[in-house]
């Protein structure tokens, strides 16, 4: 069993910045790959960032790449999330999550194991 503890979360205004930490406990943390999803009201969850056991390989979703950095430390078993240039369709619940797959990993379903989440919310 692991357990996720995201943390970081908050209020900015447009073009700020934030960091996402998630911070993993119970398990043999370098094993997983490692992805972060948001949610916003009314929506479905959404890949945003993923990242394998070795940080060689890091997918984004379209409406983030460029902007927004996945990035973990497999000695302190925490995977974070930069996140620059922040526009308001940002806004949304933020989760970790850790599976031990890597396929099909935009997928939230092949996901084992998931944070509790952290409020991000840009405003105009």
């Amino acid at each position: 069993q692991v357990l996720l503890v995201e943390s970081g979360g908050g209020l900015v205004q447009t073009g700020g910045s934030l960091k996402l930490s998630c911070a993993a406990s119970g398990g043999t943390f370098s094993r997983y790959f490692m992805g972060w999803f948001r949610q916003a009201p009314g929506k479905e969850r959404e890949f945003v960032a993923g990242i394998a056991w070795n940080s060689g390989g890091t997918h984004y979703a379209d409406s983030v790449k460029g902007r927004f950095t996945i990035s973990r430390d497999n000695a302190k078993n925490m995977v974070y999330l930069q996140m620059n240039s922040l526009k308001p369709e940002d806004t949304a619940v933020y989760y970790c999550a850790a599976t031990d797959g890597y396929s099909a990993y935009w997928i939230p379903d092949n996901y084992d194991y998931w944070g509790q989440g952290t409020q991000v919310t840009v405003s105009s």
